[in-house]
């Protein structure tokens, strides 16, 4: 259970500033040691932001990642890396991410890089926050590969996969790492389509390299390339499977979804930590503290206080900073307004 209740967090990613969204179209005009330092410069800027609104919980707002997990094929061998997309114009779409050519066995015998962005987090961040972090389950990152003949389907490209994860997550907590955040967004994409109990087989089998020895969460959402979604935004086909899932707590959507189906966090409370997305990052409207602490006290109709964590909806690499900065500023002060209103008080 939550030792901290009420607590306030974020899935993972921050946005990138401006600076390093040009600096990653021109990263051949750069040597080693200026992307080292470009890197060393955008994560403490991110811990900055989340410190500054006074996050319980912090990450290093994956800033070396081109996405929450686009980048991680850099470290997979046996694959070709797409360069462009097959479409480049128009509205945008999850049709506009490039997928990758599986040329042979899919190794990661490097690691995927996570380790030493949690030890630069460690490095960088202040003593007294929390950290995260968040690692891609292999059905999602199945996503972007082409099946081939040695892998026939999504699944079986999937099973090829978790090892590489499983083994990820096991030196993410033998680095020290307490929290760490398996996204799998895919799986409440398509659970609609696909066996979920399936799914949480294949979910258990990742993370059973840790499961006991860290806070393991997941993030549960609809999508949020260029702030679409890509599945029904419907959490009913994943329950009640999705309670066998071996982790502490389960985020939920809520915000962008004017809190539909708000009663699982009762459902969820019962056996697991609870993180509710309160604020809507696909929108620009920036909601107000008495607003935030209004939703605060609907969730807690449903759940106690200890079960209850608050974080935005998704993360927040798809919107602007001033938005982000703001939403999460005012999240923080809600939340802690909510807790004085019930006598539970937050420094």
């Amino acid at each position: 259970m939550n030792t901290h209740p009420l607590r306030t967090t974020v899935i993972g990613s921050t946005p990138f500033p401006a600076w390093l969204e040009f600096a990653c179209q021109h990263l051949d005009r750069f040597g080693k040691a200026d992307r080292e330092e470009l890197v060393e410069d955008a994560v403490r800027i991110a811990i900055d932001d989340q410190v500054d609104a006074g996050l319980d919980v912090i990450t290093d707002g994956e800033q070396t990642r081109l996405d929450f997990n686009l980048s991680f094929y850099g470290f997979i061998e046996g694959i070709e890396l797409e360069s462009s997309p097959s479409r480049r114009f128009g509205p945008p779409a999850h049709d506009q991410r490039g997928k990758h050519r599986v040329l042979s066995e899919l190794r990661a015998p490097r690691g995927l890089g996570t380790v030493d962005d949690f030890e630069r987090l460690k490095r960088l961040a202040p003593s007294n926050k929390v950290l995260k972090a968040s690692v891609p389950g292999p059905y999602t990152l199945s996503g972007r590969l082409v099946p081939n003949e040695q892998y026939r389907d999504r699944y079986e490209l999937t099973e090829a996969l978790l090892p590489i994860v499983r083994h990820e997550l096991l030196a993410l907590a033998s680095a020290g790492c307490s929290e760490i955040t398996v996204d799998e967004p895919s799986m409440s994409c398509y659970a609609h389509r696909e066996d979920p109990r399936k799914f949480v087989k294949l979910f258990n089998r990742t993370v059973e390299s840790v499961a006991g020895k860290c806070r393991l969460s997941t993030h549960l959402c609809f999508g949020n390339y260029k702030g679409r979604a890509v599945g029904p935004r419907q959490y009913a086909p994943m329950f009640p499977a999705f309670l066998d899932l071996h982790v502490d707590e389960i985020h939920l959507e809520m915000a962008s979804r004017e809190f539909s189906e708000l009663e699982l966090v009762g459902l969820i409370s019962k056996s697991k930590d609870v993180a509710v997305g309160i604020v809507d990052v696909k929108s620009y409207y920036i909601e107000s503290v008495e607003e935030i602490a209004r939703r605060v006290h609907a969730c807690l109709k449903y759940a106690p206080a200890e079960r209850l964590s608050f974080a935005p909806d998704c993360g927040l690499s798809q919107t602007a900073r001033w938005a982000a900065r703001q939403k999460l500023r005012n999240m923080v002060l809600g939340v802690s307004k909510a807790a004085g209103e019930i006598g539970l008080g937050k420094t």
